[in-house]
């Protein structure tokens, strides 16, 4: 006898749309509140009028179900209302990087079949320069905060808050497939052109539960829930923000959106609107806290997740000194990104300051309905001993299929039925994974593997560094030693010989290989930087190497 459920006829098959977030907290807070930098605030039912808004708006350029929109803007409700209105309408959202070269710009925009660009006035230049690599026939949408408009070329359908006024604030969203394509953006990648990643409504809704479930679960740390306070402090274009702008909405909490990062802006609107809860990369946390302006904030009450770069040890110590609960998360693009995070027990809570950033560092453990191992060359699980490297390999209902037009990247990313991170890390006997590297950046000294973070990690705890990066450079014996690329904190004064006998000294306790014995130190003004603010150690190879 088959156990297949068989459908009433007239029973209400629930497709997983982002329509359903949608809905939640216009039910359960629709007075909650909406903030934009200092200069708007909305609650979720005047925020839902004008996502009906943006719809009609839309519509009347001509986008249908299988269009594609396109939004250059920075962080605001304008963008969380792209968020919702463009998919629900069963069209395709594709969350421009604005901080892409001209050539991987127009690429993206091209490749991803833009029918319609919604353009904040300060990325006008940026369309401007592209405008002859780009194919006739997409449309253009303004939006217009007051400022100065550069001289452009550029026929604008209109004006956005003005088309929005002009809409009718209902419409009707359609259901659909749950597997219809909801998303599109591109990687960062500092080699080659950008890969198009992409998302069903079915993928991010499951990623909106798995995720809140993960950051509502522990007692104390590392909390997300129905009474925090929100704002995102990474870009909105990359991977959602994290997909947590979509778990925010569901549970109906407080949002403020930043804009266009400036340091003492987000300090102020941190401590004005009582932020409990952000998420970015390392580089961001720390010019927040190397702000002049910062000392005389209390930030005692805000929770962190860093992702997208490994989070330093002294970063760590710094901020929980500051009363900040700081934690690891980790994900990449193709996994939506959320995978895992290093939440601590209350029985980890009561360890020193240094033992727990040592567990806040770690990756983690795998959020629900996610499977995580860590291989070796042949395929095989490593042990479990926090020591032997492997490659983590993933599988989640909310991963990508694949890249958008790349069947051949595509398959090599899913080679053997597992999405390959290139992400190297040891596992514990608990199944928390610590991530040392990226497989292209490992250091391969005499034959044996070095972690380039954990070399970093060691180095940065120097008084006198700012910021370092290490890479592999050329040797005859070795085939490759670490370079550190070192930048001095500003008056600072120290031989290089103090971070090669820095080093020599943490393998002389076993903290480091003794591999990393074989360092060389170079001096820079500065670290290169990805668009999404990771360290680029490609173009540190080639300016080093």
């Amino acid at each position: 006898m088959s156990n297949l459920i068989k459908k009433t006829a007239s029973a209400y098959e629930y497709p997983l749309l982002i329509k359903q977030l949608f809905l939640a907290p216009l039910a359960n807070n629709p007075n909650q509140e909406i903030v934009y930098r200092d200069q708007l605030t909305l609650t979720y039912s005047a925020w839902k009028e004008r996502v009906h808004r943006l719809a009609n708006a839309l519509t009347s350029v001509g986008v249908k179900k299988g269009s594609t929109v396109a939004v250059m803007d920075w962080d605001s409700h304008r963008y969380l209302e792209a968020y919702y209105a463009v998919p629900m309408m069963g069209a395709v959202l594709h969350t421009i990087n604005v901080r892409l070269s001209p050539e991987q710009l127009a690429y993206t925009i091209e490749h991803a079949e833009d029918d319609v660009i919604i353009c904040h006035a300060e990325f006008i230049p940026l369309l401007e320069a592209i405008k002859g690599r780009i194919s006739e026939g997409k449309k253009f949408i303004l939006i217009d905060e007051g400022g100065e408009i550069p001289l452009h070329h550029i026929h604008f359908e209109g004006e956005y808050e003005q088309m929005l006024s002009e809409a009718s604030p209902e419409f009707d969203f359609p259901e659909f497939n749950e597997n219809t394509r909801a998303t599109t953006f591109y990687t960062t990648g500092t080699t080659g052109l950008p890969k198009g990643v992409y998302f069903s409504h079915r993928q991010l809704v499951l990623h909106t539960l798995t995720a809140g479930i993960a950051l509502a679960s522990p007692s104390v740390q590392g909390r997300f829930h129905r009474e925090s306070i929100y704002m995102p402090l990474t870009p909105m274009f990359h991977v959602h923000a994290w997909g947590i702008p979509y778990v925010a909405t569901f549970l109906g909490v407080k949002q403020v959106y930043p804009g266009k990062y400036v340091p003492s802006m987000l300090l102020q609107l941190l401590v004005s609107h009582k932020v409990t809860f952000s998420h970015c990369v390392p580089t961001i946390l720390y010019m927040l806290l190397k702000d002049p302006c910062s000392a005389q904030f209390d930030l005692s009450s805000w929770t962190v997740v860093i992702g997208g770069a490994a989070l330093p040890k002294t970063l760590a110590i710094e901020a929980l000194k500051r009363g900040i609960d700081v934690c690891m998360g980790y994900g990449m693009s193709e996994t939506c990104p959320f995978v895992s995070i290093s939440q601590l027990t209350e029985k980890e809570l009561e360890l020193s300051i240094e033992e727990q950033a040592q567990l806040r560092c770690r990756t983690g453990l795998p959020i629900g309905m996610v499977q995580i191992r860590v291989i070796d060359d042949e395929g095989s699980d490593v042990l479990n001993d926090d020591k032997t490297p492997g490659e983590i390999v993933v599988r989640a209902p909310f991963l990508t299929q694949g890249y958008l037009k790349d069947h051949v990247h595509s398959e090599k990313l899913w080679e053997g039925g597992w999405l390959h991170t290139h992400d190297v890390a040891c596992i514990d006997q608990n199944g928390s994974i610590r991530i040392t590297d990226r497989t292209k950046d490992v250091i391969k000294v005499g034959g044996e593997w070095l972690s380039s973070l954990e070399i970093e990690d060691v180095i940065a705890k120097h008084e006198g560094v700012a910021e370092v990066a290490v890479i592999g450079f050329p040797d005859t014996n070795w085939g490759e030693v670490p370079l550190a690329i070192v930048v001095p904190n500003a008056n600072a004064h120290f031989e290089d010989r103090e971070i090669i006998q820095l080093v020599k000294t943490n393998v002389d306790y076993g903290i480091l290989p003794r591999e990393a014995i074989t360092l060389k130190v170079r001096r820079a003004e500065a670290i290169d930087k990805t668009s999404v603010g990771k360290v680029n150690k490609v173009a540190l190879r080639s300016k080093f190497v």
